[in-house]
């Protein structure tokens, strides 16, 4: 057995949403965590199950507010070990769901410069390795250039518009982590997510998976923006939060793209969810990208491959299953009339 004083402090900022909590799940297992977050997207419901272990700290903050982890009233409470500050820092406390940027634009752009930069200092007084938690938003317009996104592709984003402007913020944060890695001495990485998905989504977001079973469910029409050949990729949750692990443990400086680079029709991924959800919905193909949609990105992981030997490993279909189950389960979606 692990002795108290031989764990890491993990610090997660942002570890009551949707990825934050599976990788809580997974850090918990051998290391004290400390999960920080202001519900502003994620939920207790997420993190219910860790509160009652040991190993296990929540803090209710904002990090665009500043925070001192060495004063007694935060830490490792429930621990006999003492504080010794965080050994590792995973940011994870954007909003990144299309409908959640539009809700809390300004908070978007803030946590993103205001909260980084605390969670950074807080990082440095440490002497911690921090990982921030980028997309594959950085890269802008480019499904319009590449099949498969390198990470040496340089995006080129609108700033005018809600969704953009957190474009905008995550090149500013891979920026200032960048920054603070050669002018502070800080040991970064930078992991570039594509689309996740798995248990505890919500049945009100944004995302594909959701969105069209949420319609499945309710018997609405399907959208399906950029015609019906229009492809995405789909990498489940448990994948992602390994492929962090990963660049936490091995990576470098230099960015990892984070996903599947295996493209999935979008008619594909309608048919698969109505499927499971036991219901046919029409299906409306538009040939453009509006409402606030826009084209997805399938990532080049060679990288990942290659240096931290991380690829993920989970079928769509079974993810799917899970995932729709889920929501069947804890998010109130009802079961199709036999």
């Amino acid at each position: 057995m692990v002795k108290s004083f031989e764990k890491k402090n993990i610090l997660v900022v942002g570890g009551a949403g949707f990825i934050g909590s599976h990788l809580c799940d997974e850090l918990v297992k051998t290391a004290h965590v400390l999960c920080l977050d202001n519900f502003l997207t994620g939920t207790e419901e997420n993190i219910d199950h860790l509160l009652s272990n040991p190993d296990f700290s929540f803090i209710r903050h904002d990090i665009t507010e500043p925070i001192d982890l060495s004063d007694p009233t935060y830490g490792l409470a429930k621990s006999k070990a003492p504080w010794q500050g965080v050994q590792e820092v995973y940011f994870l406390a954007s909003p990144d769901a299309r409908g959640d940027i539009d809700r809390f634009p300004v908070e978007t752009m803030m946590v993103n410069s205001v909260g980084l930069r605390n969670a950074l200092d807080l990082a440095l007084s440490s002497k911690a390795t921090f990982c921030y938690v980028s997309s594959d938003a950085i890269y802008g317009s480019l499904a319009d250039t590449a099949s498969h996104i390198k990470e040496t592709n340089a995006g080129i984003v609108r700033h005018i518009d809600n969704y953009s402007s957190y474009a905008v913020a995550q090149q500013f944060g891979e920026a200032i982590v960048e920054t603070y890695r050669r002018n502070r001495g800080l040991d970064v990485r930078v992991a570039r997510v594509f689309n996740t998905y798995g248990p505890r989504m919500t049945l009100d977001a944004t995302d594909l998976v959701a969105d069209y079973t949420r319609r499945a469910a309710n018997g609405e029409a399907i959208l399906l923006f950029g015609g019906s050949e229009a492809v995405s990729s789909f990498c489940y949750v448990t994948d992602t939060v390994k492929g962090l692990q990963r660049i936490m443990a091995a990576g470098d400086e230099q960015p990892v793209n984070i996903g599947s680079d295996q493209p999935v029709r979008v008619m594909e991924l309608a048919q698969m969810v109505m499927a499971l959800v036991g219901a046919e919905v029409e299906v409306v193909i538009r040939s453009d990208y509006t409402d606030g949609h826009r084209a997805h990105l399938v990532p080049d992981i060679t990288r990942a491959k290659e240096t931290l030997s991380w690829f993920p490993v989970t079928l769509l279909k079974d993810g799917l299953k899970r995932t729709v189950e889920d929501l069947r389960a804890s998010r109130g979606l009802v079961h199709p009339a036999a």
